[in-house]
């Protein structure tokens, strides 16, 4: 196993530098750093990259020129708006496997699925994305065999709760080849404890989410601190949704406390989050 550090890692992408008499053009999104620069980003995700750290995450699950990257629970896109136009622009494929919508889904995932399908309408920008499902009796995400990269994104701590961690791994096992990689971004419960098998805060043991890849074939490649906040302490009152973005101010379900005072975790900053590669065995 390889533990790399924020530092070692390299994008391997090259800063296009504009003439100093006029503005500089947008550089096309062929490389991952390109992507990340994005102006159609949205400013208040461009503004999470600090704490997000998309193109040295990308790097370092290898994402490639003309791959064929797997999604899972994209929500409103963040990462998609970096994925989608560097895969278009490089003749790449990208399946978004959206949460199941059945006869059980509450109207708000199914706006979500409807957000995403209007906002990545754009086949010029962001190409053909491919929108299938994962859920608890869904099918295959993608083609058996053929993806080189699936992505959980800060989703494994739900699939928990919803007792659908395992399932995650092994659909992500059957849509990747021989190699691929499975790349894991979650938030990080303190080492040593008990893990909760709900993950009822929102935190996840990082023990545990290896032993759940390994149960379903995996092997772990690397890890890495990229996004990792040691100004987490994990106590929040609401769970990891009382930091930002989230910034709850009350129970789930209850209205808003506007005497709430956000400060101290506003300093945190988000999450402590682990960030794990995990590969395919030949």
């Amino acid at each position: 196993m390889i533990t790399v550090s924020r530092r070692t890692l390299i994008t391997g992408a090259v800063a296009v530098a504009g003439c100093q008499d006029r503005p500089a053009k947008p550089a096309p999104p062929n490389t991952i750093a390109a992507a990340v620069a994005g102006p159609w980003r949205p400013p208040a995700d461009r503004a999470r990259d600090r704490f997000r750290h998309p193109a040295e995450s990308l790097a370092f699950w290898g994402l490639k020129p003309g791959a064929t990257v797997v999604e899972f629970w994209p929500g409103a896109g963040w990462y998609t708006e970096i994925l989608a136009p560097f895969l278009a622009a490089t003749n790449g494929r990208l399946y978004a496997a959206h949460m199941q919508l059945g006869d059980a889904a509450d109207a708000s995932a199914r706006d979500v699925v409807q957000a995403f399908r209007t906002h990545f309408a754009d086949e010029k920008l962001y190409g053909k994305i491919e929108l299938t499902a994962f859920g608890p009796t869904s099918g295959p995400v993608a083609p058996a065999g053929g993806a080189d990269l699936v992505l959980f994104l800060r989703n494994l701590h739900n699939w928990m709760a919803a007792g659908i961690a395992e399932k995650a791994f092994r659909d992500a096992f059957l849509a990747l080849k021989p190699g691929g990689v499975l790349g894991v971004e979650e938030h990080r419960a303190a080492p040593g404890g008990v893990p909760d098998l709900l993950a009822e805060d929102g935190y996840v043991d990082q023990a545990y989410a290896i032993r759940l890849a390994q149960e379903a074939g995996f092997r772990l490649a690397a890890t890495s601190e990229i996004n990792a906040n040691p100004k987490d302490t994990r106590d929040h009152p609401f769970g990891v949704w009382t930091l930002p973005p989230v910034r709850r101010s009350s129970p789930r379900g209850a209205a808003f406390d506007p005497g709430f005072d956000h400060t101290k975790y506003d300093a945190i900053g988000e999450s402590d989050r682990m960030t794990l590669k995990f590969v395919k065995p030949d």
